[in-house]
């Protein structure tokens, strides 16, 4: 008998489909392991209790009335809390927005998710407004990392990462504008997609900054992930952004494995301020895919400023009227860094526009010579909660701004990544596998293939 509170999805949903346990068992271990564990780990801002548990019994209905039942079969899974959920307010780690009225209808991604047979369990913990990488809450309280709880978790997606890395679920959305995905799966040890911008849907989310937002899974396998990738995919008229593709299922493309892929580790600005613990995890991935090629995205550096600029000048863009009229109800750092945001001139902006097409036009062409790209995730492990700066290659520097340094040249242009977790010893740290627009297969293939050799693996946390 399979232990639900920290079986893989891919597990759980064939246990259900096959009777061995029934969708209600498996939500009753869930909610028993938050119970336990999130008093600690401080991941889950609203459990839906009532909904999983009803949930539940249509599955355990469906199966003995003989019906086929989805992929993700009984699965828990947990949403940051910028999704929409029916019948709660959407948060997006605000304290302004918990007056919100409840949504009256589900992000696209959870519909999405329990049509293949997933529950939804819970809301999670986030950065105010998502404009974060520590996984720090004024309000609720910061996420803690399950391997060490006096670490952050990172984020903004910190209670999404938290939640799959202390086994309270095997799978959670987050979203990802520079690198909220990225970062809190580097610094918890887990498995992270950052789909192509555009790909996955967005509609009924709390949006950050609209040019940039991306949302994807974090899960502790390959598999998992990118089951629920699949069953995500596919155009979507509420969002103008998502892309009218047909659905292109990886699943069943991942024991391809790395076979026939041209990979390379990029050097440059990817090689430079990272603490030892980011070069040996890239070393070792490397060392495994056999990758004797580097390579060098031009204007790395300026890309992340360009970024900065449009990430601020937005943001402040969809937050004036709030920081008008409630500037005090802000986390004081979101506040300022809106406000200042609010306060760059136009030509800047249009010049970090100009330059965006320029590099991805330059990044685009190095996927002529190559099939993946691999990078740190995050500079290091994951710093103390509380931790104001930390020192990178003899400098010290802020650690909620310099997270993301590597993240956010990537997600600037919309590439697909998937983040992998190499279990490094007292704490885990993650690697990036970036490909071309729309080669999302590859970087889960490249991620596979990884796992399969012991390489890449979601290290369990202390009990």
């Amino acid at each position: 008998m399979i232990d639900p509170a920290s079986a893989p999805a891919a597990v759980i949903a064939h246990v259900v489909r096959s009777g061995e346990l029934t969708a209600a068992e498996v939500i009753d271990a869930a909610l028993a392991a938050i119970r336990l564990r999130d008093p600690v780990l401080n991941c889950f801002t609203a459990i839906a209790d009532t909904r999983a548990i009803g949930r539940a019994r249509m599955i355990d209905q469906d199966r003995a009335r003989k019906k086929p039942l989805g992929p993700l079969a009984g699965v828990p899974f947990a949403v940051k809390n910028l999704f929409d959920v029916e019948k709660l307010p959407t948060r997006a780690g605000a304290k302004i927005n918990r007056e919100r009225a409840p949504a009256r209808r589900d992000a696209a991604l959870i519909e999405r998710l329990e049509a293949a047979g997933a529950i939804l369990i819970g809301t999670l913990n986030m950065g105010e407004y998502a404009y974060d990488f520590t996984g720090e809450n004024i309000h609720d309280g910061p996420s803690r990392n399950p391997h060490d709880v006096s670490r952050m978790t990172g984020g903004s997606s910190g209670g999404s990462a938290g939640a799959v890395a202390g086994q309270l679920v095997p799978l959670a959305l987050g979203s990802d504008t520079n690198g909220s995905i990225r970062v809190p799966a580097s610094l918890c040890g887990l498995f992270g997609l950052k789909p192509t911008y555009g790909r996955l849907s967005r509609a009924r989310t709390f949006p950050f900054v609209a040019s940039l937002d991306h949302l994807g899974p974090l899960a502790r396998n390959t598999t998992d992930l990118a089951l629920a990738y699949d069953a995500m995919q596919g155009p979507d008229p509420d969002d103008p952004a998502c892309a009218a593709r047909p659905i292109e299922p990886v699943v069943p493309l991942l024991e391809r494995g790395a076979e026939g892929l041209t990979i390379a580790v990029v050097g440059g600005y990817f090689r430079a301020d990272a603490g030892p613990e980011a070069f040996v995890a890239i070393d070792r991935v490397a060392a495994a895919l056999s990758v004797n090629q580097d390579i060098e995205i031009t204007e790395a550096a300026r890309a992340r400023a360009a970024a900065y600029v449009i990430t601020a000048s937005e943001g402040a863009a969809l937050h004036l009227e709030r920081l008008r009229t409630r500037a005090e109800d802000f986390d004081p750092a979101v506040r300022d860094r809106l406000i200042a945001g609010a306060m760059i001139p136009a030509a800047l902006v249009q010049k970090a526009q100009i330059f965006r097409r320029w590099y991805r036009a330059r990044v685009l062409e190095l996927f002529e010579k190559v099939d993946a790209i691999l990078a740190p995730a995050t500079p290091c492990t994951a710093p103390a909660i509380g931790q104001k700066t930390f020192v990178l290659d003899g400098e010290e520097l802020p650690v909620r701004a310099n997270l993301g340094m590597y993240t956010q040249p990537i997600s600037f242009i919309g590439l697909p990544v998937v983040a992998v977790p190499i279990p490094l010893a007292p704490l885990p740290i993650g690697v990036q596998i970036i490909t071309a627009p729309w080669r999302e297969d590859v970087a889960l293939r490249v991620a596979y293939a990884l796992e399969q050799m012991g390489v890449a693996a979601a290290p369990a946390p202390p009990m």
